[in-house]
């Protein structure tokens, strides 16, 4: 696979190097935006706004669907940035290039479906419309640069708004190269604009600036709870997709060998790195011993390796930061069983590692460390389970293993998350609505509705009376 570095369009923000994660070495600058670029983007895609409403529905579909082809056809591109820029698996990196253009291709058949409605009034026809908001700004976090990026804007460009992007100063080179894309696709100059640049520069002018309409947040809740309280200053419409602490219980009724070979995939993907990474794991007490028995080969041998190898199951951590990060928060653990890893490459790497919490206090448990860290726990009884699933601030996901379909249901609607999976370990799809309970988040993205929260309801009545 080949690729060239992307560049930025902007500057007078400084430059930031970014490194390839799996051995620590310079690819790339990217130059950063200061605040006179961004106001100046974001006034950009504000005058781009009244023309790209405008356009008819079927046009605007006809420039998303080219817009994913383009993308689909730099797929293998995509997936080599992704893997050098990021660290991801390249088996992970090509599903996210492809969920881009998959994204895309399913948004683009809203602009001729953003259907209003007509209801029944008397003296008259009662009708609305669904308006497009402005400009969108789109804020995107470094361990899932691509699909994240395309849950915001593919819904927001379908319904008819301008969209600014920043994404993570860590991971910048596929949102540019999608900038790119849209651009060479036909989407007009102004309506997608991706701007690198530090939070605290262009993310927070996101946040104050008035002709942006919408902020679209995803990361850490301690950010979000910011840009929260920033954007009230102008009632601003905002969704975020905050932090996750989410449960994989398995019942003693439960398919134990399924459970726990699919458990290492269900918490190590993208090295934990992920708001709905099953780092929690809650084990029924009459087979909690025999599920640590299988859960152990299975860990050990999770292919923890070069990202670019097509076997590879888990590659770095983003950062050296993120990486002692995660390792000051087990330092005082009680470790049983630690997985493979790669040494001596300069990168940041770290094992897979099974912790024993000591209590339901304990940061191993309670915390969102963000890396490959499996925290395993007893219960006795559905109750329990819940209680303990639900003994969290955060409710992004969560698993349920059990054969018993009314047991499944039960714990299901007892447990406070958005989004949960029987006998699985899906989170997302992305025609189904994806987002979080109470701190892990505000708002819903993907699915049918998606269009609706980038869009105002207008309400018009039409007399009949002479």
């Amino acid at each position: 696979m080949t690729f060239q570095i992307p560049l930025s369009p902007f500057d007078g923000g400084g430059t930031f190097t970014v490194l390839n994660p799996s051995n620590g070495q310079a690819i790339g600058s990217v130059a950063l935006a200061d605040l006179a670029a961004t106001d100046a983007a974001i006034e950009r895609a504000h005058a781009a706004f009244p023309a790209w409403r405008a356009i008819a529905p079927g046009e605007r579909a006809r420039l998303l669907r080219s817009f994913a082809a383009a993308v689909d056809a730099h797929i293998d591109e995509l997936t080599a940035l992704e893997v050098i820029g990021s660290g991801h698996t390249i088996g992970n990196a090509r599903w996210e290039a492809g969920n881009v253009r998959d994204v895309l291709n399913y948004y683009s058949a809203a602009p001729e479906r953003h259907f209003g409605r007509q209801i029944p009034v008397a003296g008259g026809v009662d009708i609305t419309f669904h308006e497009p908001l402005g400009v969108v700004g789109i804020i995107v976090p470094w361990n899932f640069p691509m699909p994240i990026a395309g849950w915001g804007f593919g819904p927001a460009l379908a319904a008819g708004n301008t969209v600014v992007l920043k994404p993570a100063e860590l991971t910048p080179l596929t949102a540019l190269r999608l900038g790119e894309l849209a651009r060479d696709a036909g989407i007009p100059e102004g309506v997608f604009t991706v701007i690198p640049g530090k939070g605290s520069v262009v993310g927070e002018r996101f946040v104050t600036h008035p002709l942006v309409r919408k902020v679209c947040f995803t990361g850490s809740t301690d950010v979000g709870k910011g840009i929260m309280r920033g954007c009230a200053d102008q009632v601003k419409k905002l969704t975020l997709e905050l932090g996750g602490k989410n449960a994989n219980v398995v019942f003693e009724d439960a398919d134990l060998e399924k459970a726990a070979a699919s458990a290492p995939g269900a918490g190590l993907d993208n090295a934990g790195q992920d708001c709905c990474a099953r780092s929690r794991i809650l084990v029924q007490a009459s087979v909690y011993d025999r599920f640590l028995e299988l859960l152990q080969p299975a860990v050990e041998a999770f292919r923890v390796t070069d990202p670019s190898s097509p076997d590879a199951e888990m590659g770095p951590l983003i950062s050296a930061k993120q990486r002692d990060s995660v390792l000051a928060g087990i330092a005082d653990a009680d470790v049983a069983y630690r997985g493979q890893t790669v040494e001596d490459s300069g990168g940041f790497w770290m094992p897979p590692t099974v912790v024993m919490p000591r209590s339901a206090a304990d940061p191993v448990w309670s915390q969102e460390l963000f890396g490959p860290v499996l925290a395993v726990m007893p219960f006795t009884d559905e109750a329990d389970a819940i209680a303990k699933a639900n003994d969290t601030e955060y409710g992004l996901s969560g698993s349920i293993f059990t054969r018993d379909l009314g047991r499944a249901l039960r714990v299901a609607r007892g447990v406070e998350s958005g989004n949960l999976s029987v006998n699985s370990h899906s989170s997302v799809r992305y025609w189904t609505p994806f987002g979080g309970f109470k701190q892990s988040g505000l708002g819903r993205e993907l699915g049918p509705d998606a269009p609706d929260s980038f869009s105002e309801v207008k309400n018009v009545f039409i007399s009949t009376d002479d």
